[in-house]
């Protein structure tokens, strides 16, 4: 059995090392797609066209390389989404010698003098599912995609568009290695208008013309990076807090009441990635803000409702937990609302500034069921002087939680699951 040599070709024939070219020249069998075959029209080895069907192509090579020398051509690096990784498992990892080459993505970001130690790289070869491509691009730049004519640069900037992915702009590097080679960046409502060569590769990062930035969220985010009115905005610090209360998980229904700017909605997505979560505000200005700020942060699971509390939670999705910011002299109606549709062992944890909330919440807590506590946070945050920095102090916040005991089985329960 003699090893089949794969050898990656880079970007063009001009990447290929004397040895490499060596052991193309030796070949007995040359395995290839048709166009990296006419660079060796001169090699007398027989050409086998390498198309999609591999199966019936490496059936062959099993037979070949038992008495002849089999060199495979391949795109780029023959194991970044190259054949490599098919031919490994096919003709066994010891039967296969890999040639390394520049990738397709390298070259891409040394075109475009970007450092890619950090970047995402996504293959849409053939296939049809976008949710890894809508959350890699919603939460990391740059993002490298290996195109096909399908999922072709304009299909993809309207995924972007049409998921309300608007802070990015894409760099589309057309037929390299070719004397055609373009590369230009370009706006995505552009895109639609635009045409583009084949075989391309597109890379996305933040739009450096656009003022706002999508960023990925994570707990505790400054206040200066929600929309928000004038300080109403429930502070970093007492928002990490408030979601450790919360104990969120995985998979949850949570309900945020009284939102606001939505920042607890939006850092609790940090948690909450496959469950729902519900905003409900009564005022249409901050409904836009919640809405503003999830897509800011890429929240893709965050539902948001325009109604009057405690009126407007029936017809919401059962949660396991709520937080209540906002509710002022109505909030202990909105605990008993809250009481009749919470799931069992769920938590309830309500925020509020006032003397006069603390013991009538925790009050309604318990007449409702639950099992209260409280903390109180009091921040207090550096200011710069021109000798030094002092303390300046925000205003305490309570911080009252409670859970709800275990169901008894003594009846049917009368809330339809949502």
């Amino acid at each position: 059995m003699i090893a089949v040599e794969v050898i990656g070709m880079g970007i063009s024939p001009d990447d290929l090392t004397d040895n490499l070219q060596t052991l193309i020249r030796r070949a007995d069998i040359l395995v290839g797609a048709e166009r990296h075959l006419e660079t060796f029209l001169d090699v007398p080895a027989r050409k086998q066209i390498l198309k999609r069907d591999l199966k019936t192509v490496t059936g062959k090579i099993k037979r070949w390389m038992k008495t002849r020398k089999v060199v495979v051509l391949a795109s780029g690096d023959p194991l970044f989404f190259g054949i490599g990784s098919y031919l490994t498992g096919a003709l066994g990892a010891e039967n296969v010698v890999i040639h390394p080459n520049v990738s397709s993505v390298a070259a891409a970001f040394a075109r475009i003098k970007i450092p890619w130690h950090d970047a995402v790289t996504l293959s849409l070869h053939g296939r049809r599912g976008y949710r890894e491509f809508l959350d890699a691009v919603r939460q990391r730049a740059p993002v490298a995609v290996l195109t096909d004519p399908e999922n072709n640069p304009r299909r993809l900037a309207r995924l972007c568009l049409d998921n309300g992915i608007v802070d990015l702009e894409m760099c589309v590097l057309e037929q390299m290695g070719t004397d055609k080679e373009r590369c230009r960046w370009v706006q995505l409502p552009r895109v639609a208008r635009l045409r583009f060569r084949e075989p391309n590769l597109v890379v996305f990062r933040r739009n450096r013309e656009n003022g706002r930035t999508l960023r990925a969220a994570h707990l505790g985010m400054p206040e200066e990076w929600y929309r928000h009115d004038h300080g109403v905005i429930t502070k970093a610090e007492v928002r990490a807090v408030t979601l450790a209360k919360l104990q969120l998980t995985d998979g949850l229904v949570l309900w945020d009441l009284g939102a606001g700017s939505g920042s607890i909605s939006v850092e609790a997505s940090v948690f909450i990635r496959n469950g729902r979560i519900v905003a409900v505000e009564k005022d249409a200005r901050r409904i836009e803000q919640i809405r503003s700020n999830g897509q800011r942060f890429g929240v893709r699971n965050l539902k948001v409702v325009q109604a009057d509390l405690p009126d407007g939670l029936s017809s919401l999705p059962r949660p396991d937990r709520v937080f209540i910011g906002g509710g002022g002299k109505k909030v202990r109606n909105i605990i008993r609302a809250v009481a009749e549709y919470l799931k069992p062992e769920g938590i309830v944890v309500v925020n509020t500034v006032l003397i006069s909330s603390l013991q009538a919440v925790s009050n309604e807590l318990k007449r409702s069921g639950f099992e209260p506590a409280a903390v109180q946070i009091q921040i207090n945050r550096s200011r710069s002087m021109p000798w030094g920095a002092r303390l300046e102090a925000e205003n305490p916040v309570w911080i009252i939680s409670g859970r709800r005991p275990p169901k008894k089985h003594s009846g049917k329960d009368s809330h339809r699951e949502k």
